[in-house]
């Protein structure tokens, strides 16, 4: 896709800065499409999520009980935190239902995806109608092989509704980006990049609650990062990672089915996986993320390890009542001085 000079130099030195303060990324990194400068609108003006102190961690906790009901009813004496093992003393503590939200909602457009997109567009567009609130931003991407930007962040759900109807299923064999040479041999499904893209590029530079829903198959076919590079990218802007796992029964898989690695990505970042059997069950689905995005708890606390080494920390939230399970992020990454 062809965007200006200008915006051009920004991406590149943005991901330069990226790359330089990620060591274990590929040389030839992923990147993500722009869409044509006529095709955005300039996001609205919105009250920004507030900020939280760098010395702050900060865990966002959905607790649900053993019929898989959220339990709204909990107290900060009835968390405990522990980090590497230790635990740590909660300071701040509350109930939020209308905190803001920073959301990256990626679409699954490869080829598998063929007889379900539709579902999906009609039923995101419900999901993000009962999701997104006033202050609240999210971005859109669809994948195939490679990554397009649709919306870039916005308040709006008209704006992001007109990126979902943009999305188009991946012709095998076409011009990867139209405008440019074909690519002869083309890629297949880039699921962990555009996860990686997302987190790096657009989460990771945002403040407050920040979340990942993935529409897909879970089969990766041609990323130029690994599974564990994607998750650390979203470890690293703090961002859950939601998949709502959708396969076509009537699509045969030669490489089988993605399911571990769904349930591995979404388990290390706080998230869940939702396997949806159809599109019959796609709205069932986003009402169970809706319902946990807008039904967490906010705890807080200062690390007892005040060394800034860089290192990933261990994280474990348990709470008092044994037939409880806490879904939040498993640890995170240590500031470097």
């Amino acid at each position: 896709m062809a965007i200006g000079t200008a915006h051009r130099a920004l991406a590149a030195g943005l991901l330069a800065v990226l790359l330089a303060a990620y060591p274990g990324a590929r040389a030839q990194a992923p990147q993500l499409n722009q869409p044509p400068p006529q095709e955005q609108e300039k996001p609205q003006k919105i009250q920004q999520p507030f900020k939280i102190q760098a010395n702050v961690v900060n865990l966002f906790v959905t607790v649900r009980d053993k019929r898989n009901a959220i339990v709204p009813d909990l107290n900060k004496e009835d968390f405990h935190i522990l980090e590497d093992g230790a635990e740590q003393k909660i300071e701040f503590f509350s109930k939020e239902v209308n905190l803001p939200l920073t959301l990256g909602l990626l679409v699954d457009t490869s080829g598998s995806m063929e007889r379900m997109l539709p579902a999906e567009q009609s039923t995101a567009s419900m999901f993000l109608e009962r999701v997104i609130k006033k202050g609240d931003l999210a971005t859109l991407i669809s994948f195939d092989q490679d990554a397009d930007l649709l919306t870039d962040f916005t308040g709006s759900v008209a704006e992001l509704e007109r990126g979902l109807n943009r999305a188009r299923i991946n012709e095998p064999f076409a011009p990867v980006t139209p405008g440019t040479v074909p690519d002869t041999h083309p890629r297949g499904t880039v699921f962990y990049d555009a996860v990686y893209l997302v987190a790096r590029e657009k989460l990771g530079i945002e403040v407050g609650r920040r979340a990942i829903v993935v529409l897909t198959d879970a089969v990766d076919e041609g990323s130029r990062v690994r599974l564990e590079e994607a998750i650390e990218a979203a470890q690293r802007a703090d961002a859950v990672v939601h998949i709502l796992l959708i396969a076509d029964p009537n699509y045969f898989f030669v490489q089988g089915s993605g399911a571990g690695v769904a349930h591995k990505m979404a388990d290390e970042t706080g998230g869940r996986m939702i396997e949806v059997r159809g599109a019959k069950h796609l709205p069932e689905a986003f009402e169970q993320l809706a319902e946990e995005l807008r039904s967490q708890y906010s705890l807080g606390y200062y690390s007892s390890n005040q060394s800034h080494d860089g290192r990933y920390r261990k994280l474990k939230v348990e709470v008092g009542r044994s037939d409880m399970k806490v879904l939040t992020r498993k640890g995170y990454y240590a500031p470097r001085d």
